[in-house]
């Protein structure tokens, strides 16, 4: 099975790949819900175990995935060890019904699916030409079947072929033809067939008719008893699928009289007909669950090939499959109201083609059991098979047993008001050439007629009691036999405990009758080398585990000798290697290759990965709402009613602490185009009493927020600061609160601030003065930004404002762009460029203002 195939792949994967694609396509079926998968190898057990009764599919899928091709091909032992683990389910269940006739409908369907390379069958004594099945077997009860197997229990091959090079695929149809390996005939044996596959085509096709073979059902051998029928006389009255005849069909056509020439023509056709087998079947019949139970449900079974007697201690053997005969005589088929029978459908076959052919579906052929009748070797009739009234399948009916007796008595008896003696009489006749026990389900089915109590009640005991104590013995050691195998599917094998070595043995050397003139040829000292063998008597060699991977660095024992010279070459890498910090005993290449039923197993690589992280925004849960499910409940929250709760719970917050204001959240609206921000670390507190720039900032930064917030705030202002530091660094955080986050405790510094740099290096008096003007520039900044807030375009009272503006021109000039940055910020283009005319007529007349007073100075000189 390690061999490659066309495909690049080897035998194994292919039979992996296969029963993946079987298992896949055999989902899509009805009844797969109660397909229970099993995985069995040719080791000896339990190690050939690897998915059983207790199993999950995961497991079984894990088990399919990590399988090896390995050891000796002994298909015999392991076909018993697969028919073992069904049969001891089935011992411990009872559904065989030893000594009690067979039913039907007490089943457990198994398919049974051998994937080979279709070589030699090796085993330990050698190369075997068929198939043998050891008899010995540990499942109790075995000794009650004659065959390892039961009836509903099909074994299919499938035999890969497939050539290392690609092959020329010149067949018409995919049709697969049954293989020449020993395992057809034992397919053959269980009802089943044989694939043999040459491609992947005629693989796909094989896997598609072992899903279609999956069916409930038992396996029944049919066998011809008689002559062969009489030849069928073509009648004009024939039913087609619709339910109508011919000459409804045909009505308005003319009425065509037939010769006796075409009549005896048809009927030597008919007669001499091409089908072979038909005398001699194995086949299936399908058993069907119902649909409101979830089992199958039947009332007759069917007899057993022995009369049962009370007085038998023991239980013959019987076949797995029973031997049904059928008489080729036609008969009417009968069937009585209320009295219930079994209808089961046979599967395609020689038999059925031919009970088509002739086309009576008004005529049925009676089934026998041999042996089942007491004083008769034929038996008497349980049953009959006849075709469907479309003549699409071929049906057996199985009544009770002898029904052409009882029918007529249960049809008189519906007509009288109560059994006569002359009626009991021949009931009790017909009840003497009833096997006993028909008893149960005879008496079942006259309860449902409304004729209860006629079947007497000793006649169910159909076993003695030593049958039915050791019946219910092999039952107890059925179980615990299912027990232990459960148990030791999936345990290891104990360890070996090694070889004991015995002196006193008759290979030992000190047996010898020359072992004296061995020792003085030798020169030895016999008396001291007698000592040394009989101290270690009780000496035993280890057996190497397999289990127990080698140690190649540390013992070079260990070391096979294939892979001498790919050790060397690693030993040498990791000798010669320059960075003693890095010692490594594996290489890379080693580390990472892995074997190749490893690379599908995912399930240990996920267990050891650490959790992912948490995401930092939990998507919101769709709620499927009714006309659009992919619509997504969420709290809609006006932007203005969230922004005035947000403004009432920062006024109430100041209220309450007024020296340790919140962050302040950023006003909704747009970003300047030119807008430049750096961030700055956090300044350290000033170690003088002079406050410092950065003290500035933040005290303006934490002023400015509550201006905005409550117009009348009291202000915080450093006595010792000089004016041009406070303006400057008023304007550059005024920027800063427009666009900075509402949570960032950092300070941001626009560049705004580098223009009055030089404002800054003045360092002008703190002066009652200039408290002064920067508290009244304050105030006026407030005033101004509402001013502008307002809608429309009449600035005609900002402009007044900005008139009384006081401080130098360079303080006069910041007031002015800060002004112009939130006019840009508000998308207010005329109001920027008035307010730059206005800056640029400010700075003028300044200008000029100096130049009359320089020529003033000139001209009193």
């Amino acid at each position: 099975m390690n061999q490659r195939s066309y495909l690049g792949t080897s035998l194994i994967d292919i039979a992996k790949a296969s029963v993946e694609t079987f298992m896949k396509i055999r989902s899509r079926a009805p009844d797969c819900r109660w397909d229970r998968y099993m995985l069995l190898t040719f080791e000896d057990p339990p190690a050939n175990i690897k998915a059983g009764w207790k199993e999950s599919h995961a497991t079984f899928v894990n088990e399919l995935k990590n399988l090896q091709a390995q050891g000796l091909t002994m298909m015999g032992p392991a076909l018993k060890h697969a028919f073992d683990l069904l049969n001891v389910n089935r011992m411990q269940s009872g559904i065989d019904t030893y000594g009690q006739g067979r039913c039907p409908f007490y089943l457990e369907p198994a398919v049974i699916m051998v994937i080979t390379d279709g070589g030699r069958l090796t085993t330990s004594a050698g190369v075997q030409p068929e198939i043998n099945l050891p008899m010995n077997s540990v499942v109790p009860g075995s000794e009650l079947t004659k065959e390892p197997f039961r009836w509903d229990q099909r074994i299919f091959g499938l035999v890969l072929r497939l050539p290392g090079n690609i092959p020329v695929d010149n067949l018409p149809n995919t049709f697969i033809p049954a293989s020449e390996h020993p395992l057809d005939a034992m397919c053959e044996v269980t009802g089943g067939r044989s694939y043999e596959v040459y491609t992947q085509k005629m693989l796909n096709a094989a896997i598609d008719s072992l899903v279609q073979k999956v069916q409930s059902g038992v396996v029944i051998s049919f066998e011809k008893m008689g002559p062969d029928p009489p030849p069928v006389v073509p009648e004009t009255n024939i039913i087609d699928n619709n339910g109508n005849t011919k000459e409804n069909q045909d009505i308005n056509k003319p009425i065509k009289m037939e010769t006796d020439e075409e009549k005896k023509a048809i009927q030597q056709q008919v007669a001499n007909s091409p089908i072979a087998g038909w005398q001699s079947c194995r086949k299936l019949i399908f058993v069907p669950r119902s649909a409101q139970k979830g089992y199958s449900v039947g009332h007759w079974p069917i007899p057993e090939s022995y009369w049962p007697d009370i007085n038998c201690a023991s239980l013959p053997p019987r076949s797995a499959q029973p031997v049904v005969r059928f008489y080729c005589t036609p008969c009417e088929p009968m069937v009585i109201e209320n009295l219930p029978f079994d209808k089961y459908e046979l599967e395609p076959s020689p038999l059925t083609q031919y009970i088509l052919e002739r086309r009576e579906p008004n005529k049925c052929w009676q089934v026998f059991i041999s042996g089942s009748a007491k004083y008769s070797d034929t038996g008497h009739p349980f049953g009959y098979l006849k075709a469907s009234s479309g003549l699409t399948c071929v049906n057996l009916f199985m009544m009770p047993y002898n029904y052409p007796v009882l029918l007529p008595l249960l049809d008189e008896l519906n007509k009288m008001q109560k059994p006569t003696p002359q009626w009991r009489q021949k009931f009790d006749a017909y009840l003497k050439t009833m096997p006993a026990y028909y008893a149960g389900p005879l008496r079942r089915a006259l309860a449902r007629m409304g004729a209860p109590m006629l079947v007497p009640d000793n006649m169910d005991n159909s076993l003695s009691y030593s049958v039915i104590t050791y019946l219910k013995k092999l039952k107890n050691q059925a179980k615990i036999e299912m027990d232990r195998l459960i148990a030791s599917v999936g345990q290891k094998v104990p360890l070996h405990e090694g070889i004991k070595v015995d002196s006193r043995t008759k290979t030992s050397i000190l047996q010898r009758r020359d072992f004296n003139q061995l020792m003085q040829n030798f020169g030895g000292n016999l008396q001291s080398l007698k000592q040394e063998l009989t101290d270690f008597n009780t000496f035993t060699v280890g057996v190497a585990d397999r289990d127990i991977k080698p140690q190649y660095f540390r013992n070079p024992y260990d070391v096979p000798r294939k892979s001498l010279l790919d050790q060397i070459a690693r030993m040498r890498t990791n000798f010669l290697q320059k960075n003693l910090h890095r010692t490594k005993l594996v290489d890379d290449d080693q580390l990472h290759s892995i074997p190749v039923q490893q690379m599908g197993n995912y399930q240990d690589y996920l267990k050891n990965k650490p959790a992912p992280l948490k995401e930092l925004e939990s998507t919101p849960a769709r709620v499927h709402t009714f006309g659009n499910p992919f619509k997504v409940k969420m709290n809609m929250v006006d932007e203005a009613d969230d922004i005035g709760q947000q403004h009432s719970k920062k006024r109430q917050s100041t209220e309450m602490m007024p020296s340790s204001p919140g962050p302040k959240r950023r006003k909704p609206g747009p970003l300047p185009k030119d807008f430049v921000f750096s961030r700055s670390p956090t300044p350290s507190p000033p170690a003088s009493p002079a406050p410092s720039e950065p003290d500035a900032i933040s005290i303006n930064e934490s002023w400015n927020n509550k201006m905005e917030e409550e117009e009348d705030q009291p202000l915080i202002i450093a006595e010792n600061e000089p004016e041009e530091e406070k303006v400057s660094n008023h304007v550059g955080e005024n920027n800063v609160n427009n666009n900075k986050d509402r949570t960032s405790p950092q300070t941001v510094i626009v560049n705004n601030v580098n223009s009055l740099e030089s404002v800054r290096q003045k360092g002008l008096n703190n002066t009652k003065k200039d408290n002064y003007v920067w508290t009244h520039n304050t105030r006026l900044r407030h005033s101004v930004f509402k001013e502008l807030k307002k809608p429309g375009r009449n600035y005609e009272n900002l402009f007044n404002q900005l008139n009384t503006v006081q401080g130098t021109l360079e303080t006069r000039c910041a007031f002015i762009k800060d002004i112009i940055c939130e006019a840009q910020r508000f998308k207010k283009k005329v109001l920027t460029q008035m307010l730059e005319q206005f800056e640029k007529s400010m700075v003028q007349n300044e200008r000029q203002r100096k130049n009359s007073i320089v020529s003033g100075y000139h001209s009193s000189r």
